[in-house]
Formats: structure tokens, sequence, C-alpha cells
């Protein structure tokens, strides 16, 4: 079988699965999708391969529900079940195909399965409900030598709901305090990050980062030197803004790591506890 490409195969796989769910009647929320991963990983599990590939191919049963469809590769990247187009895509080996931002989805999906059961993985898929490329989250869960997923278009998130998840983040720290609000912070699949939104925090006095939602790894690195792609430095802004005011926003441009683009960005910033707390919005 040829491998697929951005321009051939990945078109048509796009073409098959959003035109498939084109009729749905509206998007599904993170948490319905949530839970269908979870009773899909079950069904599997209590019931082995073959009854839980029917179960998942069937396109009329529980495991098709508003734009939410379980799909399954096995290691070597082939779709055994897909219940957006079972009929088009079983057999299909997609292990070198990409997303619509050129990363290579399914060895990502194997890649990181490798190293834990279960993970949650970002990516860009066309929606052919709204005919545009959309940011889509998943979970994956490796179960013997099968991955099973399911995925969902993340909303782009607003000026409000990064205001109020500021506002989640400061009062986590007054009740909990900064060491276990800021491990709240870095908690992937916690309450912290949320689509392309994200907690983080920096040192007012050392300006290393405390958590970084997006990127945990960066806990305990300086952050007051950085700069966005136009050069502009945004954390030291961020700090002088948090030191002499209290809170305030910042714009820049960043690299949006849902969608992998650079766009504008203005971030919420606030001092809290001897702490920069920020949450950031793409704008575009």
């Amino acid at each position: 079988m040829h491998k697929t490409t951005l321009k051939s195969g990945l078109a048509g796989l796009l073409l098959i699965l959003g035109s498939s769910l084109a009729s749905a009647a509206e998007h599904a929320t993170p948490r319905e999708a949530r839970a269908l991963f979870d009773q899909a990983v079950k069904y599997l599990q209590a019931n082995g391969t073959e009854k839980a590939w029917a179960a998942f191919n069937d396109r009329k049963g529980p495991f098709v529900k508003k734009d939410l469809y379980v799909y399954v590769i096995d290691r070597q990247g082939t779709y055994v079940a897909n219940g957006a187009a079972p009929d088009s895509l079983i057999g299909l080996k997609v292990l070198d195909s990409v997303d619509a931002a050129g990363t290579p989805l399914f060895r990502q999906m194997i890649a990181v399965t490798d190293k834990q059961d279960e993970a949650r993985i970002r990516y860009v898929w066309l929606n052919r409900k709204s005919n545009h490329v959309e940011p889509k989250v998943a979970w994956v869960h490796r179960e013997g030598e099968y991955i099973v997923g399911v995925g969902y278009y993340a909303p782009r998130s607003s000026a409000d709901d990064a205001r109020k998840l500021l506002d989640a983040a400061s009062a986590q720290v007054k009740k909990q305090g900064t060491a276990k609000a800021f491990a709240s912070f870095n908690d992937p699949r916690g309450n912290f990050v949320r689509d392309d939104l994200y907690v983080f925090a920096i040192n007012l006095a050392s300006g290393k980062f405390e958590a970084n939602g997006m990127n945990p790894r960066l806990t305990g690195t300086d952050a007051s030197d950085l700069h966005d792609v136009e050069g502009h430095a945004l954390v030291k802004e961020m700090l002088e803004l948090a030191k002499s005011k209290g809170e305030g926003t910042v714009d820049y441009v960043w690299r949006n790591p849902v969608t992998n683009a650079v766009e504008k960005k203005r971030s919420f910033i606030r001092r809290e506890n001897g702490s920069l707390l920020g949450v950031g919005f793409y704008t575009e």
C-alpha cells in the first residue's frame, strides 16, 4: 500500500472523515468525548477485540455520538476500527499521514503510548461542518497491540474564558498555597489546562517559571529573558506590570500549541503571593 501524503492521501482521508460526520447535530463537549473514550476502553477490556471492533464500527451504535466516534489503529499504523467511515477506512495504513499542520499524528500516537498507557494529544484537522481546519484534542489509550482514540474539536477560547481561568488560578493559590496550586497548574489533565488555555506562574523575585500548564518541564527555568517571535520582551513587561500595578494585560505574538501557527496573543496577568499568574488567549 502506498504511503499517505499530505496533499493526496491525507486530503482524501480528511474528506472521508469530515463528510461522513457533516450531518452531526452539534459539537460534542470535552466531557462527552472523555465519557465516550472511557466507555470504549472499558468495552474493549471487557469484550475483546472482535466484539469491540464491530461495536466501534457501527455508525448507528452507541460509540458514534454527535461528531464523536471511536477509532483504533494497530501498532503498524493500520485502521482496525473507525466509527466515522468504517467502509472506507478499515485496513487503510495511515502511519505516515500527517495532520494539517504537518505533524506525524499517528506516529505520535504510537510513540506516546509506548511510554504510557494513556495520553492526550493535540492536532489540527479538517472539520467538514465548518469547512475549516480546526484544533482538535484526543485521548488515546494503548491496549496490547492497539491504540484506541476519541477526539473532539477544541473551541477557541475567548477573553472571558481566559479571565475566568485566571480568577480560578488566583483562588486556588489563596485556598491551597503555592506548592499545591502550582502542581495543579502543571497537571495536563487537570482543571487548569483547557483546550488552548493554560495557567503559567513566574516567581517575581527570581524570574523563573513556577508552573506552565502547556509545558511543565519549563518549571524552574528562567523566564525573564523570553521574547516573542517579533523580539518583544514579553515576560519582562509582565513582571514590571505585576510589580507596579498588580495586574494588567500584555499583547505579543506566540505559537499556538493547538494549531501550531504563530498568532497574536493577549495574556491577563496578576500578582499573587509573590508570584505572577498568567493566562493568555489567541486573538486571531
